[in-house]
């Protein structure tokens, strides 16, 4: 049986796991920034999953019922995650960069099905990797071994991951702080290296110190505008959610409890999410 969001919640272990975790993907971006931009709002995370499940979901051997443009932007439509125009210029985009390219052409014309290059589902796949690594330090299952075990894995549990998140209204519809910076380019970037710095046992203060000093450092990592972070971080300043305990700008970034906290529950819900996606894909994943 999957770990239930109330079971993930109260595990003593979680906030060092969550921890790790955020380390693991500072490491991802480090690999390919422009690749793991793809996911660098909450709006592009989503229309990223949604294609992936509609490729995933796929029929080779029909046409029609494969990764276009149409079907991507009728999805996109019910399932009110961005406008025509965006999810369009998302499309060209990944195009563009070769994250995504054009099968040969089908009998009908009109119809161009698409397909992930296999360079871009490396990023996700690390990314699934680091919370089913997490989902394993909590209970001592042994989801990343049957994972890794499984050439078709991710594409049997990425569109039940997608279904879980579209359907989700804590991921549609986060707090403040972190709905902040899900709107930020590379957001979730930000959110993930202020939490890989701060000590789990200094969760309890009423400022969580970081390990982050310098914007302008912090910002030539994140390959972002130093004035954009700037703004973003005042913003979230002015909400009490960040801070710095000297001078602002040159001393360490601490972030308030309630902060961390949505971070966390943020974490709990998506962690949920993935093992109940994990559960129906691949059954019991029960420790050895």
């Amino acid at each position: 049986m999957a770990l239930t969001l109330e079971e993930i919640a109260g595990h003593p272990a979680l906030h060092r796991s969550i921890r790790v975790q955020a380390q693991a993907m500072n490491r991802t971006y480090e690999i390919n920034p422009r690749l793991a931009s793809v996911f660098a709002t909450q709006q592009r995370w989503l229309m990223a999953h949604i294609g992936l499940a509609l490729h995933f979901r796929r029929e080779p051997d029909d046409y029609r019922k494969q990764l276009t443009a149409a079907r991507f932007l009728d999805v996109i439509r019910q399932h009110d995650v961005a406008s025509r125009n965006t999810a369009d210029a998302f499309i060209k985009e990944m195009l563009h960069y070769g994250f995504i390219e054009y099968l040969p052409a089908t009998q009908d014309a009109r119809i161009r099905p698409m397909q992930p290059a296999v360079f871009a589902l490396e990023p996700v796949t690390l990314w699934l990797m680091a919370h089913l690594h997490t989902l394993d330090s909590l209970d001592g299952a042994s989801r990343l071994a049957m994972f890794l075990s499984r050439p078709d894995a991710l594409a049997m549990v990425q569109p039940l991951i997608a279904d879980g998140l579209l359907s989700s209204n804590p991921v549609r519809e986060p707090k403040k702080t972190f709905s902040l910076f899900t709107w930020l380019n590379n957001g979730g970037v930000v959110m993930d290296w202020l939490i890989s710095g701060v000590d789990p046992d200094h969760a309890n203060l009423n400022r969580i110190p970081t390990d982050i000093v310098s914007i302008g450092d912090f910002a030539t990592w994140l390959k972002l505008s130093r004035t954009h972070l700037a703004r973003k971080l005042r913003a979230a300043e002015e909400l009490g959610s960040v801070g710095w305990l000297g001078q602002r700008g040159n001393s360490v970034m601490w972030v308030s409890p309630d902060f961390y906290q949505e971070y966390i529950s943020a974490q709990v819900v998506k962690l949920a999410i993935m093992d109940a996606a994990f559960s129906e894909a691949f059954g019991s994943t029960a420790p050895n």
